[in-house]
């Protein structure tokens, strides 16, 4: 493999195993994110009593607040950060196994 080859990133076709290994984890955390997001609003138009809008979950309130602004504004913040430590955990197992690690 040339060596300008080894460094060529294409997260739909990877060449190594740790380039496979990491896309998982890519795909798997941006699944994560898009079904909090798009699924939830989706969510929200399945459930609308009227025009409006309204439904069980704008009528619900969470820690005071309603339930569909609790989930959008500050639970998939929270779940944001989660991903992203949770992927850099993810990671740093993988550079150790390949022996990449940082010492």
């Amino acid at each position: 493999m040339a060596q300008e080859d080894r460094y060529h990133v294409n997260i739909f076709k990877p060449v190594t195993e740790f380039q496979k290994t990491e896309t998982v984890y890519i795909w798997i955390m941006l699944t994560i994110w898009a079904l909090g997001t798009f699924g939830f609003q989706i969510l929200l138009r399945l459930v609308q009593e009227n025009p409006a809008g309204e439904s069980f979950l704008t009528r619900m309130r969470f820690l005071g607040f309603p339930f569909h602004y609790w989930w959008s504004g500050q639970f998939m913040i929270i779940v944001y950060i989660l991903l992203c430590i949770w992927f850099n955990i993810l990671i740093d197992g993988l550079e150790e196994r390949h022996g990449k690690a940082d010492i």
